[in-house]
């Protein structure tokens, strides 16, 4: 019968992405550019959480009314939180 690997090496040869595991320590990190995503979204990380329907539908209706876009607001939003503990502003 054949060796198994452990399923963090088998997960890093078929994805060629670096994973870590006990024997490699931490290999370092690439960024993957995906042709398919517009620029202005290459090189980002979505953040996202589970809300009421009626925070979602108080949001879009202040982006509606402030003439700005709902990520424009979050990225507001987590500046202001940022700065509140202490952080640089940098959403």
């Amino acid at each position: 019968m054949p060796k198994r690997t452990n399923l963090a090496a088998a997960l890093n040869e078929v994805s060629g992405k670096p994973v870590k595991t006990e024997s490699n320590q931490e290999q370092p990190q690439t960024v993957e550019i995906k042709p398919d995503l517009p620029p202005s979204r290459q090189g980002k990380k979505a953040i996202s959480g589970h809300f009421d329907p009626a925070v979602s539908k108080q949001l879009k209706q202040l982006a509606l009314e402030q003439d700005q876009t709902v990520q424009s607001l979050l990225a507001e939003a987590l500046n202001d939180l940022f700065e509140k503990y202490g952080k640089k502003p940098i959403a």
